[in-house]
């Protein structure tokens, strides 16, 4: 989840813009303001070609899009409240309604996936792709043609990371959509989940249940917690004056255990509902996995064993 999206003046996109093959002239790498994207096609090379025009074509337009319409997207998202205009934002307010009812969440919560799966949107339509990713920010949206699989790294500190294990999604699996939250990441976050990977059928979707996860991991009032008002870090946040985490002491194994179990239980909830496939919460060495047996799977074994659990 991105924290913000900045406007900039008169300027335009296409001066702003950035788009570059990255050294291993495989990868392409779209930077715009805070959205920083990495992706890669697979196939033909005149495919993959067409495949990266489209992308850098509709890249360019996307951040003026959201500055268009950023002060209905900085709040808080209700059932009765207009839908957006643009293509990105209406996926934004999409992914977060089913939250609305009993969370605060604004369409910001998903922006990073719902701009992964628009570009990923222009790759395939433009063009016959084996398979394809589109990561902005560590929140990833697939393509996976019959047969494919995409294999996922995750860490458990994304300030720092370190492998926590793998997960591999078959072209056959609902998962096209991964996304990462935590308080350690680039986004704010009320909980102290080091991180909250999520995997969920779109990326938007994976971007918004990563956040609620994140913030339910949580013990409030803990004095080990630095917390500050959002807006003092960033006076255009869309969480206002509700208190971020900016620090998490050294916790009990107990505490550990405790906050992780306040977060397991909502990503359950979610599960049940059919938002998520299979979600990891990691907090200060110890995993806690949430995942019905015929998705479970997707998590493999880990590369370390220190505080692994299952759900």
């Amino acid at each position: 989840m991105a924290a913000g999206v900045p406007c900039q003046g008169e300027e335009t996109m296409n001066q702003r813009a950035q788009i570059r093959l990255l050294p291993d002239g495989r990868r392409l790498h779209l930077h715009d303001g805070p959205i920083d994207v990495i992706l890669e096609a697979f196939g033909p090379e005149s495919e993959i070609e067409a495949a990266y025009r489209a992308a850098g074509t509709r890249f360019v337009t996307v951040l003026d899009e959201l500055c268009g319409e950023l002060s209905f997207l900085r709040q808080s998202c209700s059932p009765e409240a207009p839908w957006p205009q643009g293509v990105v934002a209406r996926r934004m307010v999409a992914a977060v309604m089913p939250y609305a009812a009993e969370y605060f969440i604004t369409p910001m919560a998903a922006v990073a996936g719902a701009v992964a799966e628009e570009i990923l949107a222009a790759m395939v339509a433009a063009s016959e792709l084996s398979s394809a990713y589109v990561n902005d920010g560590g929140d990833i949206a697939l393509h996976l043609s019959p047969s494919e699989k995409f294999v996922v790294g995750m860490v458990e500190r994304p300030d720092r990371p370190s492998l926590l294990g793998t997960t591999t999604v078959h072209a056959a699996d609902p998962v096209r959509g991964i996304a990462t939250s935590g308080w350690r990441g680039r986004s704010f976050s009320l909980g102290i989940a080091d991180a909250v990977t999520v995997l969920a059928d779109r990326a938007a979707a994976a971007d918004a249940a990563a956040t609620i996860i994140a913030n339910a991991v949580d013990l409030p009032g803990h004095p080990a917690v630095v917390r500050v008002p959002a807006c003092e870090l960033a006076p255009d946040s869309d969480l206002g004056d509700r208190p971020v985490t900016q620090a998490v002491g050294e916790l009990t194994l107990e505490e550990t255990h405790h906050a992780l179990e306040t977060g397991a239980r909502t990503a359950e909830c979610l599960l049940k509902m059919g938002l998520i496939r299979t979600t990891a919460l990691s907090l200060q060495g110890t995993t806690r996995i949430v995942g019905t047996s015929a998705e479970s799977r997707m998590i493999a074994t880990p590369v370390h064993e220190r505080g692994f659990v299952h759900a």
